[in-house]
């Protein structure tokens, strides 16, 4: 009588969580520009098309070597834990307490089971209505770590190339990119990440 259909109304498998915390933001479709001088970059964007200057970055390798980066997503990433474990604690605890009231369901009244099923299906409805909250609470806190880092990347190519000595600056990821071919030659990643290490100190441990 009193069955697992509850859950299943209310969602509250674990395996229904798996996807909701699968994201991690790889979102970060950053494009930056190169401070000081890399002769070898420079004189290989000189030759660019049409005479105009270009260059690229690599967005893996930024986000590798970018500190702030890596701090800030550890920080994401262990919140995202924290919070995963969190529902999985509280669904495991409605599981048992659905167990439990199978267990009693033939020795109780009709009246008393229908009490129990409706306390439980209450506790279940709340949960949903947490689980809900905290992920809209993380999703928040992800776009708002992106549009940092956006920012960031923005103000530090404005900086970068404040001399115009490049036309065009693309973003390059492996296996997300529209660029086909690369040449290592227009290659200002390593540039780009020391002055946004510089602008950005590590935090201390």
């Amino acid at each position: 009588m009193y069955t697992r259909q509850l859950f299943v109304k209310n969602g509250l498998f674990l395996a229904a969580i798996a996807g909701v915390f699968a994201a991690c933001q790889q979102g970060n479709n950053k494009t930056a520009a190169k401070n000081g001088a890399d002769s070898s970059a420079q004189a290989a964007a000189a030759d660019g098309l049409g005479g105009q200057k270009l260059a690229f970055v690599d967005i893996d390798s930024l986000e590798a070597h970018y500190n702030y980066f890596k701090e800030k997503k550890a920080e994401l990433d262990k919140k995202k834990e924290g919070a995963q474990n969190d529902i999985v604690g509280r669904e495991r605890q409605l599981q048992n307490e659905l167990y439990t009231l199978q267990q009693r369901a033939p020795n109780m009244t009709q009246q008393e089971g229908q009490a129990a099923e409706a306390g439980l299906q209450k506790k279940a409805q709340q949960h949903e209505q947490y689980k809900q909250n905290l992920i809209a609470q993380l999703q928040t806190q992800e776009a708002q770590f992106n549009e940092d880092l956006q920012k960031r990347l923005n103000e530090t190519i404005k900086k970068f190339n404040a001399d115009k000595r490049y036309a065009f600056i693309f973003s390059y990821r492996e296996g997300a990119s529209n660029i086909l071919y690369k040449d290592e030659a227009y290659d200002i990643t390593k540039e780009v990440i020391e002055q946004l290490n510089a602008e950005t100190p590590a935090q201390k441990k």
